[in-house]
């Protein structure tokens, strides 16, 4: 087992079930109510005009933009790649999308329509949704991804594993994905919806940095609910003090049911105030997206125009 020198810094000598369980249970708990008001306090911030402007450009260059469906096609992947150079062909100024997010399938195809755009490409594996499988198949899995030219890999943890106290499996099997990914970034999905308190959601995304995550993930977007606020605060609380005790800066994504401009300007509200402006960039921040792209481009019209276009107006895909 490969660990970097500043994340084991915070970990026990001794790596078993047994200590990893002693770690966990000394991570301070969340107050719930706490949380409940910070996120509701920050969630009526009024925003200028001109920062609503700025804000929904940059939550456009966050996004990944994902299709993660049974029916997915190559044609249909090509399309929204094309989509996620250009969101608004007939408007330069918008910017690119961060990375598409696909199958593992379809990351030939992706690859091939954002080569040389600065557009990533990410794929989800190891079992994606359930993590149910062997971790000798997941590590496969992401090796071949990463071969088949995955920029960054989105993982899912085994949460059966995590709520029964098996915390050594969990963390062992991220070290072993993050091994695999080799020059790819990882982002760990906890699947916040399943883990049933806010505590349990901050002691995953601590054990998750601590075994190498580059990112912590909300949600697969598959388990209602998905990304909420409340979590993604306390996510986003536990990489501050991580940074603080290790040095180590890990990005956030929440994922999963955030549809609208209005939705995403509160993430951002949320993650400025909580890690401030440096955290304010795709290289740290992602919005997990399928429909959200049209709505911010929307949003972005009318207030250049002072006119809603028809939803028609711009691609499905």
């Amino acid at each position: 087992m490969t660990l970097t020198p500043t994340r084991q810094a915070i970990l026990p000598d001794r790596l078993t079930n047994s200590t990893l369980t002693s770690f966990l249970r000394s991570v301070p708990s969340v107050d719930e109510v706490a949380v409940a008001e910070r996120v509701a306090s920050l969630s009526t911030r009024s925003i200028k005009r001109e920062s609503k402007a700025h804000a929904l450009r940059m939550a456009i260059s966050m996004m990944d933009l994902t299709t993660l469906e049974g029916m997915d096609t190559p044609g249909k992947v090509i399309q929204m790649s094309s989509k996620a150079v250009r969101p608004d062909p007939t408007d330069p100024s918008i910017p690119s999308v961060a990375a598409v997010c696909v199958y593992p399938a379809m990351v030939p195809y992706a690859r091939q329509a954002v080569e040389g755009t600065g557009v990533k490409v990410a794929s989800v594996a190891t079992y994606f949704p359930s993590g149910q499988v062997d971790i000798g198949l997941k590590v496969e899995e992401t090796r071949q991804v990463v071969e088949a030219g995955a920029d960054e890999i989105d993982m899912v943890i085994n949460r059966g594993a995590f709520l029964s106290g098996d915390y050594f499996r969990v963390f062992d099997e991220i070290v072993r994905v993050k091994e695999a990914c080799g020059d790819a970034h990882l982002k760990v999905i906890l699947e916040t919806g399943e883990l049933q308190t806010l505590d349990n959601v901050r002691r995953a995304s601590v054990l998750a940095m601590a075994a190498g995550a580059d990112f912590i993930k909300t949600s697969t977007g598959k388990v209602s609910p998905a990304a909420t606020l409340p979590a993604t605060l306390v996510m986003l609380e536990a990489i501050r003090d991580f940074w603080a005790a290790t040095g180590v800066k890990v990005g956030m994504k929440p994922a999963g049911g955030i549809r609208t401009a209005k939705d995403a300007i509160r993430y951002l509200v949320v993650l400025n105030e909580t890690l401030g402006e440096e955290w304010m960039s795709p290289d740290w921040f992602r919005i997990g997206a399928s429909s959200l792209l049209n709505d911010v481009l929307m949003q972005i019209r009318w207030l250049e125009t002072g006119r809603y276009q028809s939803a028609d107006y711009f691609t499905k895909d």
